[in-house]
């Protein structure tokens, strides 16, 4: 019976010695932090070395607090610039918990810090984007402004043992209604300028269409002057060898004459003439020397005499 009761007695301290031994230590990964709470009030500092620790049973607590760079994801806000244009800023931040105490008395948990760092960020964001104009924030100096940025989110960050490691805007843009109305505006302004390009394109084109008109004319006038000089000069040169001709050869520059007559007045495109017979214009046609023939007994014209 005693042995029974003895070995009860001995289970139960094994079991109380377990279950103090297990509320007795604890362990901390290397991407956390630990804090020991006891009865509500933190005991000593933070825990950071990874590996296994011991803290007092039943009365000590124990608080994990990642100790990685954390995202804070902003969304959209709209900012006004110093030159009055609305923006609409996309930016996001990354930070670490440098201060486990701090941070745990401050603000208790990463959603509890997410939420006042969005609410500091966008004040931070408001106040260096409001002293600058659209133009800087969009092109000119991003960098620099996001590096001011941050450099005021980490000094208000650090109350609440927080470290800003960066700061950056994803995109700055003008609001869709704005977008619109400038690209609208943009539209109109580059077609103005295709229609100045067409319209100088086109007077230059007239220009140069004038002055090749200009010289054609004055090639085509001087070459007909040219033609009617060589045109002048071959038809002295033909009178003056159809008059060596006629001088030489009366009969035959008048044969000639005739058949180049008979050449351009007879076509073959049903030419009609109503002439005598006996029309001076036929008269080759009668005899090859073009005089007419004597009747008989009687010498023919222009015959010459016998001696």
């Amino acid at each position: 019976m005693r042995t029974g009761i003895s070995g009860i007695a001995a289970l139960f301290v094994l079991i109380v010695v377990l279950v103090i031994g297990y509320g007795t230590v604890f362990t901390v990964n290397q991407t956390e932090q630990a804090l020991l709470i006891r009865l509500g009030a933190p005991v000593g500092a933070p825990i950071t070395e990874p590996g296994l620790h011991f803290k007092a049973p039943f009365i000590d607590t124990v608080i994990s607090i990642d100790k990685r760079i954390l995202d804070l994801e902003n969304p959209s806000q709209e900012v006004i610039a110093s030159d009055q244009k609305r923006l609409v800023v996309d930016a996001f931040a990354r930070y670490r918990i440098k201060d486990a105490l701090r941070f745990y008395q401050s603000v208790g948990s990463i959603q509890a810090a997410n939420i006042q760092l969005t609410t500091l960020l966008n004040a931070a964001l408001r106040r260096v984007l409001g002293e600058v104009t659209f133009i800087t924030v969009v092109r000119d100096e991003r960098e620099a402004l996001m590096a001011r940025i941050r450099e005021q989110l980490d000094k208000e960050a650090d109350g609440y043992g927080i470290q800003v490691v960066d700061v950056r805007i994803r995109r700055a843009d003008l609001p869709e209604q704005n977008s619109q109305a400038v690209y609208q505006r943009m539209q109109t302004e580059r077609q103005r300028e295709a229609a100045e390009f067409r319209a100088q394109g086109g007077q230059k084109a007239q220009e140069i269409r004038s002055n090749a008109d200009r010289e054609a004319t004055v090639i085509v006038a001087e070459a007909n002057s040219t033609a009617e000089q060589v045109r002048g000069t071959g038809d002295g040169e033909r009178n003056r060898l159809f008059a060596e001709a006629y001088g030489k050869d009366p009969d035959f520059f008048a044969f000639y004459r005739s058949m180049t007559a008979y050449e351009n007045g007879l076509k073959s495109n049903d030419t009609r003439f109503l002439l005598r017979p006996d029309s001076d214009f036929f008269r080759f046609f009668g005899a090859a020397s073009g005089h007419p023939a004597a009747a008989p007994g009687q010498p023919a014209a222009n015959a010459a005499p016998k001696p």
